[in-house]
């Protein structure tokens, strides 16, 4: 038992290492295609933002509120989807201000409350590359540690009963 237990705590520890080193790309990527999201829902705003200086002093909300007042049912579906545009935008930049805060909240931006349209699609296309900077590294030491901790307290759970028995 004694030398299948070394080769899983190795195992465990390599697993972790590699899974690990992924986890600070994931993150890069998922930021990456936040700030692209934002930049691409700036461009779909640019128009309204010059209608709205034009006519509102700059303020996007009162072009959406005039549009849905509107008699007309185009403009009334019009100010929705403006509005739609708008709310994207402000809950892109609130996610990516949250994101760039620090270290901690990239991570838990991208894992704990991420976008969650831009988390699927980072997923689906997570090219799983080993970048070796120096945070990756020690992100998946530590993990192939934590992993390689929790699998051998794990074996010797398991093997508590056994050693008992064997001792009686």
């Amino acid at each position: 038992m004694g030398v299948f237990t070394s080769y899983l705590r190795i195992i465990l520890l390599i697993f972790g290492v590699l899974a690990g080193i992924q986890i600070p790309g994931f993150v890069d990527q998922y930021g990456k295609s936040l700030n692209a999201h934002l930049v691409e829902s700036e461009r779909s705003l640019d128009e309204f933002r010059d209608e709205a200086e034009k006519f509102f002093d700059g303020d996007i909300e009162q072009l959406i509120a005039h549009y849905e007042a509107s008699d007309d049912v185009v403009f009334q579906e019009g100010g929705q989807s403006i509005s739609a545009i708008y709310q994207r935008h402000q809950l892109l930049l609130r996610a990516l201000n949250e994101f760039n805060e620090n270290v901690w909240s990239a991570y838990t931006q991208a894992f704990v409350s991420p976008v969650a349209d831009i988390q699927q699609e980072v997923r689906s296309d997570f090219s799983y590359t080993v970048k070796l900077n120096p945070g990756a590294i020690l992100f998946g030491l530590v993990c192939g540690l934590v992993l390689a901790i929790i699998g051998e307290l794990f074996i010797r759970l398991l093997a508590r009963p056994f050693r008992r028995s064997q001792h009686s």
